[in-house]
């Protein structure tokens, strides 16, 4: 397959802490929507099937959760587009923070486990993954964090470094409603990727409250150019949709590959890495 120049990505904005039905109901409704609009690729915000609320999401069975899975991809299928969905899985041990690609054959083609944990009820109940992400939609290679993982520059410059163009990035930065305030203010939920890697960065973060009032989301999901400059961004509050072009040629990688070069003694250590990181994208979280 010849890849594509351009790639039409649409990032959705959902609230973090309903029912596994309305996040399905949500879910299934922007898929339909990102297709009409002509996205080839559409990406949800962390956990958006499940939702991020502990303790609920750890009372769901997890045949309900498998069922929802199945159900996204038969509406994936049909749309005929990419989407990037997410759940929260038990294990026999303890659970995975897992994003789903699913192609539009309705095929999960990757799933990657988030890596570095965020907040108390996450690290009580979860733990993380032990692969970087490395796939491809329509030839374009891409590559997946998971919120807290985008604070960890070594897990998309090093898939940028093996041809990644695209990072695609779900969220939930929910928080005490003033450590939500001071991370809109210091720009810290979730920094932009394409200063260090000269990569597009497409993240879908979410919104809304838990349902004790005590913890908020910040919303403000973006879709940036290797510049580190904004196509789209969306707003604090409200569940929405945003869209844009990529533009293939303007990913040149340039930042990650002027590291795997210099300093030269270096460069043994980042193929060894390269290597084993190829080595282990298909890996299956379990």
């Amino acid at each position: 397959m010849t890849a594509p120049t351009t790639l039409q990505v649409s990032c959705v904005q959902l609230h973090w802490a309903r029912s596994l039905e309305q996040n399905l109901e949500r879910t299934c409704h922007y898929i339909r929507l990102a297709a009409a609009q002509g996205s080839r690729v559409v990406l949800f915000p962390e956990a958006n099937l499940t939702g991020y609320y502990f303790p609920y999401v750890t009372r769901l069975a997890p045949e309900a959760v498998q069922d929802a899975l199945d159900q996204t991809c038969r509406a994936v299928a049909a749309a005929g587009l990419w989407a990037i969905v997410g759940t929260i899985r038990k294990t026999p041990d303890r659970y995975l923070n897992l994003a789903h690609v699913i192609s539009p054959a309705g095929t999960i083609v990757h799933e990657y486990a988030k890596v570095h944990l965020a907040g108390q009820d996450e690290q009580r109940y979860c733990r993380g993954g032990d692969k970087l992400s490395l796939f491809r939609i329509d030839g374009v290679l891409c590559t997946l964090v998971i919120c807290r993982d985008g604070r960890h520059p070594e897990l998309y410059r090093l898939p940028a470094m093996l041809g990644a163009q695209i990072l695609f990035h779900p969220s939930c930065s929910s928080d005490e409603v003033e450590a939500v305030v001071w991370k809109r203010t210091s720009g810290r939920a979730q920094q932009p990727a394409g200063p260090n890697s000269r990569i597009f960065h497409c993240v879908a973060n979410t919104v809304g409250q838990d349902p004790e009032g005590r913890q908020t989301s910040s919303g403000q999901s973006f879709i940036r150019e290797p510049n580190g400059l904004p196509l789209a961004e969306a707003g604090w509050y409200q569940e929405e949709m945003i869209t844009a072009v990529l533009d293939l040629s303007r990913a040149d990688r340039r930042y990650a590959l002027d590291s795997l070069e210099a300093p030269p003694f270096l460069r043994p250590y980042w193929e060894r890495m390269l290597e084993a990181i190829k080595a282990r994208a298909d890996l299956k979280p379990e």
